[in-house]
């Protein structure tokens, strides 16, 4: 892990095209502003891996229909 310091109105670039600026410190709380073209998404951590949960489930549940409209298929070729 990198860590930097940096004051207010200070910046760090990630790359070429993503800036991370320190907007504010108040206590122990301090307000990043970024910038990044739009193709890039940014989100807090809680609701990056919030995101991702929600993808993994979905998928899963893809998955679980697939198997039921297999079974549906099965009992239905076996009635034939």
């Amino acid at each position: 892990m990198l860590v930097l310091t940096r004051r207010h109105n200070e910046s760090i670039m990630i790359g070429d095209s993503v800036e991370v600026i320190v907007v504010e410190v108040k206590g122990d709380q301090v307000k990043l502003g970024i910038r990044a073209p739009k193709n890039i998404k940014v989100h807090r951590k809680e609701v990056y891996l919030a995101i991702q949960k929600e993808n993994i489930d979905a998928s899963k549940s893809v998955i679980d229909k697939i198997g039921e409209i297999g079974v549906i298929f099965k009992k239905k070729n076996e009635k034939k």
